[in-house]
């Protein structure tokens, strides 16, 4: 019985010691490729920074009545939609390029306008496309034949640069980064950590839940995150949730990748029409697409939501209220949109320059992060412009803070456990060498005992 005690206690400690080798080994590997930047996503180029900003600047100052709209091109270059020849001589004159076009952004606001003054139809959508230089209306698959009938000649009363398109999926907002937040109203994401001088707070979607939902990092809700404070829904798209513990902790300025990796914010933004961006949610992770429109309007069936971006990126249940970025500048946080992450589809923003404003809060930046009442204010949109070249997310970061209860494989994969990593391998193995000398001590001394007892 003792010897089988001690085959026992040998084992143990021989499958310890080799558990001990494996996570460690682990911790250093994953540390290792945690310091790495993340892939980046397909091969484009980003199209926002100076050339949007500077074709935004330059249509505000030439007017809405000569102008209709700007964007950048593929070659990065900005390109303003103008109504007369003198008003191209203008912009090209200041560097830009001019596309001639028949409607002025007065005309084509007008017919927004009118659309929304209509009744009302849950499911439809529009925003002004700069580059065909029309007004585009989308109607998803729960509007009945009889309502887009009716908005279709609303459409046609408006003049014939009103497009009408049926689309495949239904306009919702994604409920259901990027970290998961969960209450009992369902699932949504962490957009942004923000700031107003005393407090920190989770920027996120306003339809995730109204003012006093408790919001909790797991799903047996033991661990609290806070409670929604401020918000809009309908209307804008954005709500407050304060930390329960008042501080955002370490690591605020890091949005969620995935896999512990996330990217540095560094400041906010207005995107351009054409520029790629990146989105990050906790139910489809990582997507990127581009800008297809600015100040579009939605008719969710919980209500209409405006001044939002529209882009080409995926997004499904669950990645409501998730962060939009590109080159560590936040854009927005995740609204809604149709189709999936299988399919593609269209997503709608709420752009978080506008959300920070109406909130009275700033964001919590690089160099600011933790920090309170330290947090610095994002600066001005040219401030703050992605430069041009090859676009990424932005600087890579470990995940060290956000919402509490980060998940062990996150942990383990931080490149700050490198060292400790090293440590339990060196452990492991001194344990490793140790259980063999004790077995061949303990055998030596069997055998002795052996022959003693045999030759007298």
């Amino acid at each position: 019985m003792r010897h089988a005690r001690r085959r026992i206690v040998r084992r143990v400690a021989r499958l310890a010691a080799v558990g001990g080798l494996l996570v460690g080994g682990a911790m250093v590997g994953q540390a290792a490729m945690a310091d790495e930047a993340p892939p980046a996503v397909g091969d484009a180029r980003t199209t926002a920074g100076p050339a949007g900003q500077a074709g935004t600047a330059l249509a505000a100052r030439l007017g809405t009545d000569r102008t209709a709209g700007n964007w950048v091109d593929a070659d990065g270059r900005p390109v303003v939609a103008v109504t007369d020849r003198d008003t191209a001589a203008a912009v090209r004159a200041a560097g830009a390029e001019a596309k001639m076009v028949p409607h002025s952004m007065s005309e084509l606001r007008s017919a927004t306008a009118k659309l929304r003054s209509a009744p009302r139809v849950p499911g439809t959508a529009w925003m002004v496309d700069y580059r065909s230089n029309e007004v585009v209306v989308q109607g998803d698959r729960t509007v009945s034949a009889a309502d887009w009938s009716r908005l279709t000649r609303v459409a046609d009363g408006i003049g014939g640069f009103v497009r009408m398109e049926r689309t495949a999926g239904t306009f919702t907002p994604r409920l259901n980064g990027a970290l998961p937040i969960l209450s009992t109203g369902g699932r949504c994401s962490a957009g942004f950590n923000v700031t107003d001088g005393s407090r920190d707070f989770v920027l996120t979607a306003g339809h995730c839940g109204p003012d006093g939902t408790v919001w909790f990092a797991d799903a047996g809700g033991t661990r609290r995150i806070g409670q929604t404070v401020n918000g809009s829904f309908p209307g804008g798209d954005f709500s407050l949730v304060q930390y329960a513990s008042g501080r955002a902790g370490d690591g605020a300025d890091v949005v969620a990748l995935g896999n512990g990796s996330g990217v540095r914010i560094t400041g906010a933004a207005d995107p351009s029409v054409g520029q790629r961006v990146f989105r990050s949610g906790s139910t489809s992770g990582l997507r990127d697409g581009r800008v297809t429109g600015l100040d579009a309007t939605v008719n969710y069936p919980e209500g209409t939501v405006t001044g939002l971006i529209q882009t080409d990126v995926c997004a499904e249940p669950g990645d409501s209220g998730g962060p939009l970025f590109s080159e560590g500048i936040a854009l927005g946080v995740t609204s809604g949109g149709s189709g999936d992450c299988t399919t593609g589809g269209t997503t709608f923003f709420q752009p978080v320059t506008k959300a920070l404003q109406a909130l009275g809060v700033k964001l919590i930046v690089s160099g600011q992060a933790g920090s309170g009442a330290g947090a610095a204010p994002s600066g001005p949109p040219m401030q703050n412009a992605i430069a041009p070249g090859a676009a990424s997310p932005g600087s890579s970061a470990p995940v060290t803070g956000g919402t509490e209860g980060t998940a062990l494989l996150s942990r383990l994969t931080d490149s700050r456990n490198a060292g400790p990593g090293l440590l339990v391998v060196a452990g492991s193995l001194v344990a490793l060498v140790a259980t063999r000398y004790i077995r061949v001590e303990q055998d030596r001394k069997a055998y002795r005992r052996h022959y003693s007892a045999t030759w007298g």
